[in-house]
């Protein structure tokens, strides 16, 4: 068996690198995805799906890439738990990036 995904869509928030406790560099990124039918009212609605990538892809991601870019991101999907400010628990769905191709740049589109 295989965890593997493939997105292409827009990218939701600018990036900020961080350095995680473990000492590596970290972001995250929200990856709007639109569906490729309509809905019910005619409309073709969008997914969002946060992604976490790590040291030089993030880097890189952070460097060529703002708010907006289309980009394609390859990895893997991982579950954990997050535990809420009021003490409940929510299991939360990521994509741990693998490899992020940039396809095209917001400005060059304007």
């Amino acid at each position: 068996m295989m965890n593997q995904v493939i997105l292409v869509g827009r990218l939701a928030n600018d990036i900020e690198v961080k350095e995680a406790e473990n000492g590596r560099n970290k972001t995250y990124i929200t990856l709007a995805v639109p569906r490729s039918y309509k809905n019910a009212e005619g409309i073709y609605e969008t997914d969002f799906v946060d992604c976490i990538l790590w040291d030089s892809i993030a880097q890189n991601t952070a460097e060529y890439c703002n708010k907006g870019d289309v980009i394609g991101v390859k990895g893997r999907l991982q579950t954990r738990n997050i535990e809420k400010e009021d003490g409940s628990k929510v299991k939360v769905m990521e994509v741990i990036a693998e490899k992020v191709t940039f396809l095209s740049s917001k400005k060059n589109n304007e």
